[in-house]
């Protein structure tokens, strides 16, 4: 799902939630705007990852510091060609995190509007959104080291 239709200038995020079948990938900038965010195949994620950076000034990527992290750190630092700095963020409870955003995202329609929230499944993978969420903790991450230098 591509937000913008043109690249913004200052430098943006990549984030990357790697998954054994499938990753969510989003592009935000400094600035929390979000450019981009999509799932993918997890065999597409590195050339996905390739054409965003052709397309946005990707200044880091962060990807979730869970399950699979380490094989696709080592993945990623591999087969880009590129430089990239990854950081890695904690993920801890980012998949619930999600579902509630994606449900901010897309406020439920229909009959979901009437189940409990608890019960109410996003009817799409919601990896970009765990994507989306790693970028915010970096950020916030940012802005709290910042705050308490002062």
């Amino acid at each position: 799902m591509n937000l913008n239709e043109f690249s913004p200038n200052q430098p943006v995020i990549l984030g990357f939630d790697p998954g054994k079948d499938k990753c969510g990938l989003a592009v935000m900038g400094l600035d929390r705007q979000l450019h981009y965010h999509q799932v993918v195949p997890a065999s597409a994620a590195i050339a996905s990852i390739e054409t965003l950076r052709q397309q946005y000034p990707v200044s880091l990527l962060v990807m979730g510091n869970q399950t699979t992290a380490k094989q696709w750190k080592q993945k990623l630092q591999q087969e880009l060609l590129q430089t990239l700095n990854i950081m890695l963020v904690d993920e801890r409870y980012s998949t619930l995190e999600a579902r509630d955003r994606y449900w901010q995202m897309y406020p439920p329609q229909g009959l979901t509007k009437l189940l409990p929230k608890g019960m109410r499944q996003p009817p799409r993978p919601i990896d970009d959104i765990v994507a989306i969420l790693l970028i915010e903790r970096y950020l916030n991450r940012l802005t709290e080291s910042t705050v308490n230098r002062q």
